[in-house]
């Protein structure tokens, strides 16, 4: 079967390249790579991820709604929970919507949305979730294997047994 190596870039259409380049330059420390009129290019430096800010001229404007068929939500990867700290702090000084940090069963996160309202996600995984993660990598891990895994860890961080999801209602131990 033919693979794929990751994900080489993101690309959002938006109402306002100058509000949303203001944005993913100044709050999230993006730098541009290249201007092409309609589409501006973005780079993460640390991470190499790249972004592009889309302006189609007969696109209709508006803000976006997760409630439509498409994307849902971008995560993207924070490094500890202090981190998200850092970032909730930078986010109230630069006026960025957002929700407080949560603490769930499987890491951290802090919602936000770009000028657009398109929903970002920060998000540190805990130390179950990262070395799972790592193990579903190297090896192939039996669906019932991971069913009660999650089960385990969700019971264990006192989720009740009636808000499992229905695939770990009956999950084995």
């Amino acid at each position: 079967m033919p693979t794929f190596a990751g994900i080489d870039h993101l690309s959002l259409s938006v109402n306002d390249l100058d509000e949303s380049q203001h944005f993913y330059i100044d709050v999230l420390d993006f730098m541009l790579l290249v201007d092409f009129g309609e589409v501006r290019v973005l780079l993460d430096r640390p991470t190499g991820f790249t972004l592009s800010l889309v302006r189609h001229s007969s696109g209709r404007r508006g803000p976006f709604s997760e409630l439509n068929p498409g994307l849902d939500h971008i995560g993207l990867t924070a490094s500890t929970r202090d981190e998200l700290v850092g970032w909730e702090r930078r986010f109230e000084t630069a006026g960025v919507v957002y929700t407080p940090i949560r603490d769930m069963p499987f890491g951290s996160h802090l919602n936000f949305r770009d000028p657009d309202g398109v929903p970002l996600e920060l998000f540190v995984a805990d130390a179950v979730l990262e070395a799972d993660w790592l193990e579903l990598r190297e090896r192939d891990v039996p669906r019932d294997e991971i069913n009660t895994r999650v089960r385990e860890h969700l019971l264990a961080s006192g989720v009740p047994k009636s808000e499992l999801p229905s695939s770990m209602a009956t999950a084995n131990r």
